[in-house]
């Protein structure tokens, strides 16, 4: 199927661009973005996807404030020519790599649910490629994908439970990601061959993407269940007052770091993070080790926008267009159940004489030997 991008030299096949390299169900493109008031006010969590193969596009929207979480999901079939729209809700590329408008309209006619919102995202760094992801169930390739992140601000409004959140850029940072590959869907291949090995080990996946006035940091690792690394990337990013001033889609002068390290405390009876956390990471170019320090403020659970969401999770079959919202008390939620697992701890944090904020990302599942963590998760 021909497409509007098959006029541009961008060809990676000899097929047309919309035909997807791999054949594998679990193709998919997804932005993900995050957002957070610089005194921890709330956090606000907004996905999307198409699954080329499922024929499916989904999206999520959460907002974490006063204690709760209020979520807004809906699901449709893809669109064939990849318009970023799922029922009331829709993506548009202002600026590719600078800004973004993300909408879901308030319109009962075309919204059902009480959450609506219009968020300008503008970036305040370049891009970082993050290394490809890629791990394996026994002989079988289960991920494999490219992401990058920017760092960048917010500007607009929320509406959520009859109420109205306006957002100003002065004091909301954000995140953006960006990824596409193959990664295991809740609606994509399920099908295990009944004499393939087992995985075995867990998985381990730490993300924290920070603000800072002058900076912002970039830490991402996976390991396996000895502690091994597999991949992981730092980096210390330049910050400009506005996306025409970011020099280049990679800006040249990001500061590349190595020797990702970790010696995280965790909640009573829980996998949880908890404060007093450290991370740290070692500069390629001079030597220098630096060290963040994490104070929780709350936690925003993953499946708000669809992660491991027992009724809304990612690629699953709803219709040609379904929606829904819902919300939940903080102080209820059930850390022992796997729909919990995936998280984002919303910090402070304290880099030598430098205070900011952002998140620590965490997945664990499985064991992992370094903390003595045993069973699924």
């Amino acid at each position: 199927m021909l497409s509007a991008f098959d006029d541009y030299p961008i060809h990676q096949t000899p097929d047309p661009v919309l035909m997807p390299a791999s054949g594998d169900d679990d193709f998919y493109e997804r932005y993900w973005f995050n957002g957070y008031h610089r005194d921890g006010q709330y956090y606000l969590g907004v996905g999307t996807a198409v699954y080329p193969h499922l024929g499916i596009q989904d999206c999520g929207v959460s907002l974490v404030i006063d204690g709760k979480q209020y979520a807004f999901h809906a699901s449709a079939r893809a669109n064939p020519q990849r318009e970023l729209t799922v029922g009331p809700f829709n993506v548009d590329i202002i600026e590719p790599m600078k800004s973004l408008r993300i909408t879901v309209s308030a319109d009962d006619a075309v919204n059902d649910t009480d959450m609506a919102c219009d968020l300008l995202f503008e970036g305040r760094t370049g891009t970082i490629e993050e290394p490809r992801h890629h791990f394996g169930r026994g002989i079988k390739r289960v991920m494999d994908t490219t992401r990058f992140t920017q760092f960048g601000r917010w500007t607009g409004w929320i509406e959520y439970d009859g109420k109205r959140l306006d957002i100003d850029s002065a004091d909301t940072w954000a995140t953006k990601d960006r990824s596409w590959g193959v990664r295991p869907l809740a609606g994509g291949d399920k099908r295990v061959a009944p004499a393939a090995p087992g995985r075995g080990g867990g998985l381990f996946f730490l993300w924290a993407p920070l603000h800072f006035d002058d900076i912002c940091t970039h830490y991402q690792l996976f390991d396996d269940y000895l502690g091994r690394p597999m991949f992981q990337v730092g980096a210390i990013l330049p910050t400009y007052d506005t996306p025409a001033e970011i020099p280049g889609i990679e800006d040249p002068n990001v500061e590349p770091m190595r020797n990702n390290e970790h010696e995280l405390l965790f909640e009573d009876g829980s996998r949880m993070i908890a404060s007093g956390t450290t991370v740290a990471m070692t500069s390629i170019e001079d030597g220098t080790r630096h060290e963040i320090e994490f104070e929780k403020i709350f936690t925003f659970r993953m499946k708000g926008i669809g992660y491991s969401h027992p009724e809304w999770g990612h690629g699953m079959w709803k219709g040609d267009l379904a929606m829904a919202s819902e919300s939940w008390s903080l102080a209820d939620v059930d850390e022992t159940t796997f729909e919990n697992q995936h998280v984002q701890h919303l910090m402070k944090v304290t880099m030598g004489d430098r205070v900011g904020i952002g998140v620590l990302e965490q997945v664990m599942l499985g064991p992992y030997k370094p903390y003595g963590l045993e069973g699924g998760w």
